[in-house]
């Protein structure tokens, strides 16, 4: 019997997951197998993670986002984790990554494992660090026993920053904001004081040997992405690019699935040149990209300014987006931030595929524009990627249910509504009426869109989350 979803793909085999999945993308189900074996799209599925609800990431699938949690000294509790997890898969979270670094990271992981509809990711060496007592303090047997155990409790994926090699550090002389990875700099740190070589990239093949037995995929961590743009697409960068196509072509050694982490700060102009790079020197692995932030002067607005380069390399072929919030380079989010920051990264990820020309992903669009033409508002409300957002915001100022009948906003009241006139002069018979007028609009039911580009959001939901108290909601992490 194959051990993970790549060996059983590369024998021939379509498993259940990739049915799932099939089923989810409205795709071939031996399309997805062929994908799985060459490598270009990962299944994160870790066998002992019983209450996933299988999903997929490459560039011919949906584009994906993720969301990261986690506690740190200062916060939390066991409840208040399960809620930081029921929230991001409420709006919308494909993945979600537990980068925790405060007490109790066994029980709470485990419990994500138990009650997770989605992949769970995590970044073993914050656990490592913090049990060595510092970065300088690690040892190559507790990285692997760190390893071993999230593995043996059904993390899906981990974040492995092996890329970073001895030979990068001296590149990294000339930037403006150095090493921005936590993983790089902890990595740096113990090799200029032990001046030995990465020791995760030491024992790499351990690594994969391990990730086999429990079908682990590797998230290959950037730790030398560059923090602004002036450092984007430097040579410390692309260094470490070259190393982390090596490894993942090691890792394809041991049927061990792969996906490569991407840069955070790039301009609009070289984002397309970062994913087409990554993509060929990576043997098209799926890419999993932070961002990229297009700017550094919007401090407070982040989950913008990286949902632009999230937007514009999604279309250019990544898998996956890492959300990022409002609070990002500022503090950790809140639950508003988290949401703020999933609904940038739905909308890039939507635009993406709608760029893409996936099949139906432009269905969504459609039904909601037919809706708001006809002043169906609560069809409206309803389609939208953030219902509650949206009715909330027209209610401010037309908060009566007779409004919901109303043939205009408050943006521009009854006389000025551009789509009413337009509506008065087809009727009267000046201009022909709308097609979709005649042929009943755009139905979703039938869009062969896959299932994050269609509504509602976050269809996870209905999984094995655990129901969770109504008292407030506390703060969320930052990037890994």
């Amino acid at each position: 019997m194959a051990r993970t979803q790549i060996q059983a793909a590369r024998e021939g085999t379509v498993t259940d997951a990739m049915e799932r999945v099939a089923e989810r993308e409205n795709r071939d189900p031996e399309f997805v197998r062929e994908q799985v074996a060459d490598g270009q799209a990962v299944i994160p599925a870790n066998v002992n993670h019983e209450s996933l609800d299988p999903m997929i990431i490459g560039r011919e699938f949906a584009t994906k986002v993720n969301a990261n949690i986690g506690n740190s000294e200062e916060t939390s509790d066991l409840e208040t984790e399960l809620e930081k997890l029921h929230t991001a898969v409420h709006y919308g979270a494909d993945t979600v990554m537990d980068l925790g670094t405060g007490s109790d990271l066994d029980e709470i992981r485990e419990t994500h494992v138990e009650h997770s509809p989605v992949p769970l990711g995590t970044v073993p060496l914050y656990e490592a660090v913090k049990r060595a007592g510092g970065p300088e303090e690690l040892t190559k047997d507790l990285l692997l026993e760190v390893i071993e155990k999230q593995a043996e409790q059904g993390v899906d994926y981990m974040t492995i920053h092996a890329g970073i090699l001895a030979e990068h550090l001296p590149l990294t002389d000339g930037r403006k904001t150095g090493i921005v990875s936590r993983g790089g700099s902890i990595m740096a740190s113990w090799m200029e004081t032990h001046g030995e070589q990465n020791p995760l990239f030491q024992v790499y093949d351990e690594i994969c040997e391990i990730f086999a037995e429990h079908d682990v995929t590797f998230s290959l961590g950037d730790s030398l992405r560059p923090g602004c743009l002036a450092d984007a697409c430097d040579e410390a960068q692309y260094a470490e690019l070259d190393t982390l196509g090596e490894l993942t072509r090691r890792a394809w050694e041991y049927d061990v699935q792969v996906m490569v982490e991407g840069p955070g700060h790039v301009p609009m102009h070289k984002v397309a040149e970062n994913v087409e790079r990554q993509q060929e020197v990576c043997d098209g692995a799926p890419f999993y990209v932070l961002g990229p932030l297009v700017t550094d002067v919007a401090p407070g607005y982040d989950h913008i300014t990286s949902a632009i380069g999230a937007a514009m390399a999604a279309q250019a072929g990544a898998a996956m987006l890492c959300y990022v919030t409002p609070k990002e380079h500022l503090g950790l989010p809140d639950e508003e931030d988290v949401r703020d920051g999933l609904a940038a990264y739905r909308i890039a990820a939507h635009a993406g595929d709608v760029g893409n020309e996936r099949p139906g992903a432009r269905d969504w669009d459609d039904a909601l524009s037919e809706a708001r033409y006809e002043f169906d508002w609560r069809e409206q409300f309803d389609l939208a990627l953030d219902p509650d957002r949206a009715r909330e915001y027209h209610d401010q100022t037309l908060p009566g249910d007779n409004y919901k009948e109303a043939r205009f906003c408050s943006m521009c009241g009854v006389e000025f509504c551009s789509m009413r006139i337009d509506q008065d002069a087809r009727e009267g018979g000046e201009m022909e009426s709308l097609t979709s007028d005649e042929d009943g609009g755009t139905d979703l039911e039938a869009s062969p869109a896959a299932e994050v580009n269609r509504p509602p959001v976050g269809t996870h939901e209905s999984g094995d989350l655990p129901s969770v108290s109504d008292g407030e909601r506390v703060e969320q992490p930052g990037d890994d």
